[in-house]
């Protein structure tokens, strides 16, 4: 490492410390502050560098003085009646320690973006314990689910095809169920915690999020029970489906980039449509609404049966490729996006980041799997919602509809 790099190095290390003691002073800690963490990130890089010269052993040794060091300053402050019981600021200088070497070691910008994470953490303390307050019994079981789904289940699966052509990947098919659980379990957290008072216009948004279907379903009944309700019910549900096309293309971005730019302006353009649907329906009801809480999205059963759909969705994609061609995947889109617009177009992505499918197909299938599911919706609202309610959506979602096949005509 040049001189110049070891400046710029020990420049950064600094910088860290002091955004890091910057946040511990104005927390009031006893232990250390401003200029204690910089000195703290500083005897880090400084340990670093001379463990290239002189061993391995120059860190741990470090580390070691810096706890007796901790643990000293600790015993002088114990007699105080103030003192903080928590262990947040020794916690915090162990790991500026470690910061302090890595700037050195490298990757640097890992470094940077560890200790800004450290600063933000201890920054939003109080807004972290009331989020976690904010949790109910059922939230956490539903994240420790999540857990249980995404860092248990899904190491231990095989990472090898089977089945009918060989599409049937466990690891991969459970691993598009802890995207799919993940971006749900994610708005289902944000209606928990904001969903309440955010209002209706939160509710359709975060309700899209975790789902669309159930949104519709939830908002539909209350129409029927309470007429008063049809104003703000038609504008959750447009913006649910609106937010459908975003999980669309969150999906897609994680799966295939290619696909990706392929969609991008269709599903932009269809988007822009329901959401701007949604803005005439909410100046028309100009008011807050009750929002129907959702269903926990982490339940092991649905994710079961998330996962054996979506096997059967690409076991009838593949099928269908090889014995009738491309063309008669529109079929298979069309069926399987009834209910459930994700199944599809993670299959759909993973075809074309294999190369087995080209990009402008792919687009059109998934299209045409959302058109389908807002027939689907709309033939929901028809069942259990109230008539005016049903004429309104699938008013909407006729123009959506009929934009969808121009763009799947002409685009």
């Amino acid at each position: 490492m040049n001189g110049g790099n070891v400046f710029i190095n020990l420049a950064i290390a600094l910088g860290l410390g002091l955004l890091v003691g910057l946040e511990r002073e104005r927390a009031a800690s006893q232990l250390a502050g401003f200029r204690t963490f910089a000195a703290v990130t500083l005897f880090g890089s400084v340990s670093a560098m001379l463990a290239t010269t002189h061993g391995a052993w120059v860190l741990p040794s470090g580390l070691l003085a810096l706890g007796a060091v901790i643990a000293a300053a600790n015993l002088l402050e114990r007699g105080r009646a103030n003192r903080d019981p928590g262990i947040t600021t020794e916690v915090a200088l162990f790991a500026m320690y470690g910061i302090g070497a890595l700037v050195m070691t490298g990757p640097r910008s890992v470094a940077v973006a560890l200790g800004g994470a450290l600063a933000a953490l201890l920054a939003f303390k109080g807004e972290m314990h009331g989020f976690a307050r904010g949790l109910s019994d059922n939230d956490v079981k539903a994240i420790m689910r999540f857990v249980l789904i995404s860092l248990v289940i899904l190491p231990a699966l095989p990472d090898q095809n089977y089945g009918p052509f060989q599409v049937w990947n466990p690891r991969q098919i459970w691993w598009m169920v802890v995207l799919i659980v993940g971006i749900s379990l994610a708005g289902y957290i944000a209606f928990q915690v904001l969903g309440q008072r955010g209002g209706t216009v939160l509710g359709g948004l975060l309700g899209g999020l975790v789902s669309s279907t159930a949104t519709t379903v939830s908002y539909a009944r209350a129409s029927k029970a309470e007429p008063a309700t049809l104003p703000a019910a038609l504008m959750v549900i447009l913006l649910a489906s609106g937010v459908v096309f975003g999980r669309v293309l969150v999906e897609m971005a994680v799966i295939s980039r290619e696909l990706l730019h392929a969609a991008l302006i269709p599903v932009l353009i269809l988007a822009a449509l329901l959401f701007a649907l949604a803005g005439i329906a909410w100046f028309r009801q100009m008011k807050q609404s009750a929002i129907p809480k959702p269903e926990n999205p982490a339940e092991l059963k649905p994710a079961l049966l998330f996962a054996a759909g979506y096997a059967v969705v690409l076991a009838a994609a593949a099928a269908t490729r090889h014995y009738f061609g491309e063309g008669a995947l529109f079929f298979v889109a069309a069926i399987s996006g009834l209910t459930d617009v994700d199944a599809i177009t993670l299959s759909t992505a993973n075809l074309v980041s294999g190369g087995t499918l080209s990009a402008t197909t792919g687009w059109k299938l998934v299209i045409t799997a959302v058109l389908s599911n807002l027939v689907f919706k709309a033939a929901v609202v028809a069942w259990i919602g109230h008539a005016s309610l049903f004429r309104w959506v699938a008013a909407s979602y006729l123009v959506v509809f009929a934009a969808g096949l121009v763009l799947l005509w002409l685009w």
